[in-house]
């Protein structure tokens, strides 16, 4: 017999039994409330193991429900990453990104180059200018030391021509 039968079994007794006038008590049958608690007793470690056993069924279920939605969920997840990497526009986009690298790596060595030659050009530039400057500076000196060496020559000339003169002059005064 079902448990909850045997329940419903003993509240009928209760309800139907004989009532104790002024108190709200009834007057049971003592063997036969016994005899259906017993029954229900021995029923129900058998019912509370088939519900022990539901509910790990249950839980057993649910656990490999969720380990399959997250196997599926992987392999949707590869699968919808292969269509992506394998889809036109992300081919194209690959192809692009690879043109602009290239075209970005040339204007990179492009400068690169036109930076070297400017270089050289500012480089060569100075040079020329250092040479010119140079040159005229050994001209200009050259010609002031020479302005410097007649000036010298000349005032030595003079000088020593001083000096003569007055030599004569002393001689023709001892004289």
């Amino acid at each position: 017999m079902d448990v909850i039968k045997l329940l419903d079994y003993l509240a009928d007794i209760v309800e139907t039994s004989s009532k104790v006038p002024m108190t709200g008590k009834v007057m049971i049958d003592k063997k036969e409330v016994l005899d259906v608690i017993d029954k229900i007793t021995t029923h129900l470690p058998g019912e509370f193991k088939k519900a022990k056993w539901v509910y790990e069924e249950k839980e057993r279920i649910l656990s490999e429900a969720v380990r399959e939605a997250e196997t599926l969920k992987k392999e949707n997840m590869e699968l919808l990453k292969r269509q992506i990497e394998n889809h036109d526009i992300t081919r194209d986009a690959k192809m692009r990104a690879e043109e602009i690298v290239s075209s970005a790596q040339r204007d990179a060595k492009v400068m690169r180059l036109g930076a070297r030659d400017y270089a050289h050009e500012v480089l060569c530039q100075l040079e020329r200018e250092l040479t010119e400057n140079s040159d005229k500076m050994l001209n200009n000196l050259q010609v002031e030391m020479g302005n410097y060496y007649k000036a010298i020559t000349s005032d030595i000339n003079t000088t020593t021509e001083i000096i003569r003169e007055n030599i004569k002059e002393l001689k023709n005064m001892n004289k």
